[in-house]
């Protein structure tokens, strides 16, 4: 029964917190500029708004798709949040974005084709470095199973440094942030075109901006997975990440697409060094 509460739980406040977290971040980047910012808030405001408006579809094809994006990262969260498989989630959101991206080559618009290429860029970038942090939890705690990773008593981010190094680079990519939001940005600080998204409108880019909510929350807790053994200490490191994402957000510029592809493989190679060390200490002890 605990594993349905946690994913009803994940269903219905998941939007809501990642709309607030939405709302810091606007807040915060709005500081570091020299401005004002808008109200906390506002994304909230912002969706109901392109609910109010007239949806403009080129094709019908794009709204499956863009439904299917939603329901799937919905469903990986609620089975992060339910305490089911870590991989069987992982392949569950790598399948969202597979949709997002089928939803963007479904119009006959260049703009959105390339952004929809860039998007499969990432996924080849960020997915590897998601794997093996899957696989470093399950050697640190014998588990793939969310409930007994969060459960066990062992500091996973003291045997894996580097898979969390190497995480926090793909976790700027999956953020959408600077300088790897090669595919569309959360910001207008890029340009008007808005890449993958460009040809949806109205509740069909409000349906977007809800999975990028549900997609945040359930990456923020894969951070706290590696500080799980410490539950106050986790969510101080789950805050202090997403600052500094914030922050790099601020003071880097887009890269070009081959940055983000050999960062992100970089960060790959740093996870495989830190679980072959891992390997190692683990057969020597035995």
């Amino acid at each position: 029964m605990n594993w349905l509460i946690g994913a009803v739980l994940f269903l219905i406040l998941a939007p809501i917190a990642g709309g607030l977290i939405a709302g810091i971040d606007r807040k915060i980047t709005a500081r570091m500029q020299g401005r004002v910012g808008p109200p906390l808030l506002q994304p909230f405001y912002d969706v109901g708004k392109l609910f109010e408006k007239e949806r403009a579809v080129v094709t019908t094809a794009q709204n499956f798709y863009v439904l299917a994006y939603l329901i799937f990262i919905a469903l990986s969260g609620a089975l992060f949040f339910a305490g089911g498989d870590l991989l069987l989630t992982v392949f569950a959101f790598t399948l969202a974005h597979v949709f997002l991206v089928l939803g963007a080559y479904a119009v006959h618009s260049p703009y959105s084709h390339i952004g929809a290429e860039r998007e499969l860029i990432q996924v080849m970038a960020y997915e590897p470095m998601i794997i093996l942090a899957a696989v470093g939890l399950y050697m640190v705690s014998g588990s793939f199973y969310v409930t007994e990773i969060a459960a066990t008593t062992v500091p996973a981010i003291l045997y894996l440094p580097g898979v969390f190094l190497g995480f926090a680079v793909i976790l700027t990519i999956k953020l959408r942030k600077s300088p790897f939001d090669i595919s569309t940005s959360h910001h207008a600080h890029q340009e008007i075109v808005k890449g993958i998204t460009t040809e949806f409108s109205g509740s069909t880019l409000a349906q977007v901006e809800i999975a990028h909510w549900y997609e945040n929350v359930f990456l923020l807790g894969f951070v706290f997975l590696f500080f799980a053994w410490n539950p106050v200490i986790g969510i101080v490191a789950v805050a202090i990440t997403y600052l500094a994402e914030i922050f790099v957000d601020n003071v880097t510029a887009r890269a070009r697409w081959q940055a983000a592809l050999k960062s992100g493989w970089l960060a790959t190679l740093l996870g495989i060094v830190n679980l072959a060390i891992l390997s190692y200490m683990m057969l020597g002890g035995a």
